[in-house]
């Protein structure tokens, strides 16, 4: 689709990435901008979700045959230990039925590697790529939009029919081109250090999600890889951590030391890198995410998983939808607000419901006696313990908590 129109993709992140793929798939050229060069490090969890994996096939299935045959890189992990306020675990498999699966369900993989590993698959028969490129500003005029661009210090000033905002957290396409600003109500702050020779990782390296009474609605967690480094972090929404004066570190930092059972498995562990913090805008609120000449996509439109803070599906899911959006355009020769806003309604249409019961969830952490109670049963009850799966594998299963007779189930079935 040798277009006359200009696309500009400003973050080569996995939403960035998703959004190149898919226009270079439909032979649609356009500009890729990176304010760094690659490989780069980007602050995570570091787990890829089974949604990943989904929309990684989507867009094309080498990529999973590719990442799922590096086990040096990637890490297969097979399900989450919850950890509840009063100590007790609940081991959780992302699948039902992993007999049946290929390869594993989900991944853990720095975002060094993975991150990486996506800009390869960069065309650029299609894609003209220009790292150490940051927007300056940008302002419409005349139905585009002229940015500034940043390269290696050397100011320029360009014309687009289209932007994707693809920056993440800081993203400046939304704040000049919407006046987006942080809600530390629907913002967490996380922090993150790898650590070496921690002891007693789940076989099938389960990621662990450990709700501390300290820390609650946010948690503490440990990603295990295959090199035996795991990831460790700890997350709180901001608004608490204003509220309490908490100082992340000295918490983390404690809970490693100090805590009863965790600081048993750290007691020959050593940090192999600093500790770090970064932001995460979450989806507990409903954005605008298009306009007139552009699109907001992963971390800069807003869209973490508001109960797990997990961000890599929802990244690629809107860079996929993004990119199918621009190719519509181009062919509509519309990039008017209007049109642009399919983009809008089909991301909240597929993730909206997911993202508000996931609301409700981090909502429902907070209360440290329901958490304790839902973990005893879930221990005690198969169906739940089979329900609680089909949450990673299938939303209609996952909308099931949303209705009252779930509830009753949840009381009153002990089979």
């Amino acid at each position: 689709m040798k277009s006359k129109y200009k696309i500009l993709i400003a973050g080569a992140g996995p939403a960035g990435m998703a959004t190149s793929m898919v226009l270079s798939k439909n032979k649609v050229e356009h500009v890729l901008i990176d304010k760094q060069t690659f490989p780069r490090d980007k602050i995570c969890g570091d787990a890829l979700s089974g949604k990943v994996v989904s929309e990684l096939n989507k867009i094309d299935p080498n990529y999973m045959k590719e990442i799922a045959g590096n086990s040096t890189e990637y890490t297969g992990s097979y399900g989450v230990r919850f950890f509840a306020p009063n100590g007790k675990k609940l081991d959780v498999p992302f699948s039902n039925n992993p007999e049946k699966l290929r390869h594993a369900p989900g991944f853990i993989s720095p975002r060094l590697k993975f991150d990486n590993y996506l800009f390869s698959k960069a065309n650029p028969e299609f894609a003209t790529i220009s790292l150490n490129t940051s927007i300056e500003k940008i302002i419409r005029f005349n139905n585009k939009v002229q940015v500034s661009l940043n390269r290696n210090g050397v100011i320029t000033e360009e014309e687009f029919d289209l932007v994707v905002g693809a920056e993440g957290d800081r993203s400046v396409v939304a704040k000049d081109l919407l006046g987006d600003k942080k809600q530390q109500e629907h913002y967490c702050a996380g922090l993150r250090v790898y650590y070496e020779n921690v002891s007693d990782s789940h076989p099938d390296k389960f990621i662990e999600l450990h709700f501390l009474k300290e820390l609650l609605p946010g948690y503490f967690w440990i990603f295990p890889m295959n090199d035996g480094s795991v990831n460790v972090g700890i997350g709180m929404l901001s608004s608490y951590v204003s509220k309490r004066k908490v100082n992340l570190r000295k918490s983390l930092e404690k809970i490693i030391q100090d805590h009863p059972e965790i600081s048993k498995r750290f007691k020959n562990a050593k940090a192999i890198t600093p500790i770090e913090g970064w932001g995460l805008p979450l989806g507990s609120v409903k954005r605008k995410i298009s306009g007139d000449n552009f699109l907001l996509v992963g971390d800069a439109g807003s869209l973490i998983d508001p109960f797990t803070g997990e961000g890599i599906g929802n990244a690629i899911v809107s860079g996929r939808i993004a990119g199918e959006t621009i190719v519509n355009a181009i062919q509509a020769e519309k990039f008017d607000s209007e049109f642009l806003s399919i983009y809008h309604k089909t991301i909240y249409r597929q993730l909206s419901s997911e993202i508000n019961l996931s609301h409700k969830m981090q909502k429902l952490a907070r209360y440290e006696m329901l958490f304790n109670f839902v973990v005893n049963k879930a221990n005690k009850n198969q169906t739940l313990r089979e329900t609680i799966t089909c949450m990673f594998e299938d939303l209609d299963i996952r909308a099931k908590l949303k209705q009252p007779s779930f509830y009753f189930k949840l009381l009153f079935n002990s089979k």
